[in-house]
């Protein structure tokens, strides 16, 4: 990959200024090395692989058009941005990228000059460039046209069904800011109307004569207002032939497109003529997701984010069979079998459908699933609707974006005590998706809450169980799992509900009990019985088995709570302030995730820096009895 034969004009390329010495002629050249480049560097190292491939050529004319960095380009879902990385000046680190230590998955303000806005999550784009375009107004009365800063969000289609876009959108459109919008437009269900015609009158509109002549015109009839409507209305008439709609002209923006995403010469003169222009504009550009390799367009959701493959093939060089299943196979599997049984029983998912386990329940149960789109906040409320009609909602969610949804949980779901489960995938560290993507806070944010049940099963059974219990449940839970698989433990087919709150002890033992949570349980477990401690599988974070703490802390001289969440609010803060609210002096040391955000990395690797797998658990517990013994013996 470090070989610049087969990659002469990428290969002279470091910068975005290298890029902007090109003949646009040359161009469609780069686009083409850009891509095979991005192809065999992501079969390397795994990663989004369709979004950035869709997005080639895009990235080419923005950073052809645009004086990057100073010229700021703020990315929206940020796995479209491998283009954009190779590009700025990361083409050999590319290697690194997902590793520790290597590039980040996503834009990183603190890896580039050229990453505005670090993102990982969907539809921040247009606030984040509207909030820069603010700024920028003052910087810019004083420079020439061509010397002021622009300002460009490029916003996947996907994340326009996030109710933030368009609260941005209409605050743009209201301040007139001078910023632009591209609407990267991937989904094949809108006709991809991008002939010659359509590229002729994108040019056409953005050309200085008629938007000059435009505008004109509607300073001239503002004096006139029955006049002024008469050309509004015959303007959206006209343009209504050859655009999908005039909703972000509604908006304020004057919309332009639709343009051949995959055509960069098009796209540069576009791009040109717009830089020109002043106030709100919005680009509707047409893209194919995995554009320009086969497999890749046809299966764009299963080459969306990839583990090292066979370029030649589009197949995994890593086997992803196991005898057991995923905690997230585990819950699509239990959704199904209740939903036997259940017609009340309803699924719903924030466009995470896959992600989430709940394919095969789409396929069986399709009157009783909704996927509400990139949406967290209106999953919940329309959950808590759900159930205030008479049905058993349950949300499919991933610990990171429940979080966009947290006024939610408590107003329309906790304070109403509906009878909503939240099965929360992807909990405590995932890995090569970094910190935007982790769920070290779902514990700290849910025990607050009054009315909440909240479970973490220790194994893929318990978890079946746990959403059972929850299921049955008259108010609102949560079961909080991580990413893939657990121990191992058979999952059995019948379901029987937990007693809420009660705890189990999994390993006799004296002097310091071990109580954990989770992921945290069988390492637990096993480090009781070479020490010769107590080990509890806590099962329940709210309600806690208080019976059990209050025994456990008059028979041993320490309690160690041990969990995979933030120290800060979390599960073992729960069992302290019960032990501190009570009078019990027993001393407890709480070990979980530090105080951090933790990079993204090999998740193993993750733990071993966190110190929560085996080595790092067992240096901690050590510390903890040491300091305590110390304590007692000069206390």
């Amino acid at each position: 990959m470090n070989n610049p034969d087969p990659y002469p004009l990428l290969f002279s390329v470091d910068s975005p200024a290298d890029l902007r010495q090109f003949d646009e002629a040359d161009l469609p050249q780069f686009c083409d090395e850009l891509r095979r480049f991005l192809i065999e560097s992501v079969a390397v190292t795994g990663g989004h692989l369709g979004a950035s491939l869709g997005t080639i050529e895009l990235t080419v004319a923005l950073h052809y058009v645009f004086n990057t960095p100073t010229d700021k380009l703020v990315w929206d879902v940020g796995h479209q941005t491998y283009g954009h990385k190779i590009i700025t000046g990361r083409r050999d680190r590319m290697e690194t990228m997902r590793k520790r230590g290597g590039l980040a998955g996503f834009p990183n303000r603190e890896e580039s000059e050229f990453d505005t806005f670090g993102v990982g999550h969907s539809s921040t784009s247009v606030s984040a460039a509207l909030g820069m375009a603010l700024a920028a107004q003052s910087y810019n009365e004083d420079k020439d046209p061509d010397d002021q800063q622009k300002t460009v969000a490029v916003i996947g289609d996907g994340a326009l069904t996030a109710g933030l876009a368009y609260e941005a959108l209409n605050h743009a459109g209201g301040v007139k800011a001078d910023m632009i919008v591209v609407l990267n437009d991937n989904d094949m269900s809108i006709s991809p109307n991008v002939g010659a015609m359509n590229k002729y009158l994108a040019r056409i509109l953005t050309g200085k004569i008629v938007t000059g002549a435009r505008e004109g015109t509607k300073s001239v009839l503002s004096k006139v207002p029955s006049m002024l409507e008469l050309a509004r209305r015959t303007e959206e008439h006209v343009k209504g032939m050859v655009v999908p709609c005039t909703l972000f002209e509604e908006l304020g923006f004057n919309y332009f497109g639709p343009v051949d995403g995959h055509d960069v010469k098009s796209l540069t003169d576009v791009l040109t003529n717009m830089r020109g222009l002043k106030g709100p504009l919005f680009l509707h550009v047409v893209t194919k997701k995995g554009y320009g390799y086969k497999y890749a367009e046809q299966d764009p959701l299963a080459m969306h984010a990839m583990t090292p493959f066979d370029p030649k093939t589009g197949k995994s060089l890593k086997s992803s069979k196991s005898n057991s299943p995923t905690y997230t196979q585990v819950f699509g599997q239990w959704l199904c079998d209740v939903a036997q049984n259940d017609e009340h029983v309803v699924g719903i998912t924030p466009a995470m459908r896959e992600g989430s386990g709940m394919v095969e329940f789409e396929q069986q149960f399709p009157a009783q699933y909704f996927d509400v789109g990139i949406a967290e906040q209106h999953a919940v409320t329309l959950a808590a609707g759900l159930a205030c009609g008479g049905k058993k909602p349950v949300v499919a969610i991933y610990s990171t974006f429940m979080q966009r949804a947290y006024d939610q949980i408590i107003h329309d779901v906790a304070i109403q005590n509906l009878p909503v489960l939240f099965a929360i995938d992807r909990a405590g560290l995932v890995g090569p998706d970094g910190p935007t993507h982790a769920g070290s806070f779902d514990i700290s944010f849910l025990r607050c809450l009054p009315n909440m049940v909240i479970m973490a099963p220790a194994n893929e059974n318990e978890c079946r169980q746990m959403l059972y219990t929850g299921y049955q449940h008259n108010g609102p839970s949560a079961v909080r799992y991580p990413r893939g698989g657990g121990p191992g433990v058979p999952v059995e087919e019948n379901m029987q509900a937990l007693t809420i709150g009660k705890a189990c002890v999994i390993e006799d033992g004296a002097k310091v009990a071990l109580l954990a949570f989770g992921t945290m349980v069988a390492p637990a477990q096993e480090l009781a019985a070479e020490l010769g401690f107590t080990a509890v599988n806590m099962r329940f974070i709210k309600p806690l088995d208080t019976e059990l703490i209050d025994s456990l802390a008059q028979s041993h001289s320490l309690l160690i709570s041990i969990e995979e969440n933030a120290i800060a609010g979390g599960a073992g803060a729960g069992i302290a302030e019960y032990l501190i609210s009570t009078g019990n002096t027993t001393p407890i040391r709480l070990i979980g995730l530090p105080d951090e955000f933790v990079e993204h990395g090999d998740r193993n690797e993750l733990l071993t820096h966190c110190q929560l797998d085996k080595d790092g658990l067992l240096e901690q517990i050590n510390a903890a009895v040491s300091a305590d013994e110390t304590l007692r013996q000069f206390g």
